[in-house]
């Protein structure tokens, strides 16, 4: 049913619409205001009801409930905005796999997490809490994850905008879709908005194509328009290649934080390990050797791994048709099939830009 908001009046006529139809007398300035807010009440009512509302009905109900009626028309609008975008909640265990020495985690927890869960603290003493930031590291380094596992410590919505999702109508139309879709984000409450591969639609404007300027121009006015609300929005960008950003990005200005997410030590490898040991059917495990064979390894390549040692046990439990277990023989068995994505040449590019770019 569709939504009809689209008529428009003068004041005075408002003020004498409202009253034939309610006979309820107002302002003709506050009838003004009222007038496309009872269109959109009459609206909703016909969609919960599957049928059409007539105009007096919706009139009536919506002066006598003002207040409800306006949060209801807004709690439902921003319910339809989240199934559009595919909002997902994500459980609060996505939070703990991460190791707590982390550098990215401490950044988070600080600078974002405790801002905005000790309001009164942060108000109190005029902080406040970043609204947008960019994770920039190798691919494979879990800069999904951590935009997930953010979304899911402060029990907020999770919502991906991919690449694809713009390019959806043609490249001519990436500018013109982007603009659509942070015009609906803003409009959200409790929400982390999601961009991977952020290079793709705000790369460097100095050898770009007419388009690709186009589209890097849109997203340098739509995050000050996102930061400027007044809402819970955090908009997180993640990035594999944070020299190919356009400059004017990364000053400050636009994005509060520009946190690195690169490789694991030995204590953070151990919390990923444990996460997906514990859900293998084991054996004797010697968790200290496997940490050591593992240091070029992403959290990306950790996932892949279990996931052929899991694997790798459900077929030989199968042909033999006895318990399996995995051991670190097993594990030891499957990593040289693995290739580690990290290599010293790319931990070294890493912490060049870890230094030149950093911002938190």
């Amino acid at each position: 049913m569709k939504e009809d908001i689209t008529e428009i009046l003068s004041p005075e006529l408002c003020a004498i619409k409202i009253f034939e139809i309610s006979g309820a007398k107002f302002d003709p300035d506050i009838a003004a205001g009222l007038w496309p807010r009872i269109l959109q009440h009459k609206w909703l009512m016909s969609e919960k009801l599957g049928r059409d509302v007539g105009l007096r009905v919706a009139c009536i109900d919506f002066i006598e409930n003002m207040e409800q009626a306006s949060e209801e028309y807004l709690a439902y609008k921003q319910r339809d905005i989240l199934n559009e975008m595919g909002a997902q909640t994500i459980g609060k265990g996505i939070w703990d796999t991460i190791s707590d020495s982390q550098p990215p985690k401490q950044l988070v927890q600080k600078k974002i997490i405790l801002p905005l869960t000790e309001k009164a603290l942060s108000k109190k003493h005029g902080v406040i809490p970043p609204k947008a930031i960019i994770f920039f590291g190798p691919p494979g380094t879990g800069k999904t994850h951590f935009a997930k596992a953010t979304a899911a410590a402060l029990s907020w919505w999770f919502i991906e905008i991919a690449p694809s999702m713009l390019m959806v109508d043609g490249t001519e139309k990436i500018g013109a879709n982007l603009h659509k879709i942070m015009e609906k984000a803003r409009n959200l409450e409790d929400a982390v908005i999601f961009i991977d591969e952020f290079e793709e639609i705000a790369g460097s404007r100095d050898d770009a194509s007419r388009i690709d300027k186009s589209i890097t121009n849109e997203f340098l006015k739509q995050v000050p328009l996102l930061k400027n609300q007044g809402n819970n929005i955090l908009l997180i960008c993640a990035t594999n290649y944070i020299r190919q950003l356009d400059a004017a990005l990364l000053r400050p200005g636009r994005f509060d934080c520009v946190i690195p997410v690169g490789g694991l030590n030995e204590d953070e490898r151990k919390t990923i390990l444990e996460h997906y040991l514990s859900k293998l059917n084991t054996g004797e495990i010697d968790l200290g050797r496997i940490i050591e064979m593992t240091s070029r390894f992403t959290p990306a390549d950790m996932e892949y791994l279990f996931q052929q040692v899991a694997q790798f046990a459900f077929e030989r439990e199968l042909v033999t048709k006895q318990d399996y277990r995995v051991t670190t023989d097993t594990i030891f068995e499957i990593m040289p099939k693995i290739r580690p994505s990290l290599t010293d040449e790319i931990i070294v590019e890493f912490e060049k830009d870890s230094i030149t770019y950093s911002r938190a």
